[in-house]
């Protein structure tokens, strides 16, 4: 298996992989994807978003 580190919550178990990526699993044993997961992960502190790139340098590239 792939994984390292659990933490449990109520509604979720987050699970760190051995790559540092993190899988969400709900409660009711499937897993968490898209804009859910990374509302939870957020919340834990478990990632950071980076700042959108500027688009500036494609228009100047053209």
């Amino acid at each position: 298996m792939a994984k390292t580190a659990k933490k449990a919550k109520s509604d979720y178990t987050i699970i760190e992989k051995r790559s540092g990526r993190f899988a969400v699993k709900g409660k009711d044993g499937k897993y968490i994807n898209g804009e859910a997961k990374i509302e939870i992960l957020l919340k834990e502190k478990k990632i950071k978003l980076a700042p959108p790139k500027k688009k500036e340098a494609e228009a100047a590239a053209e």
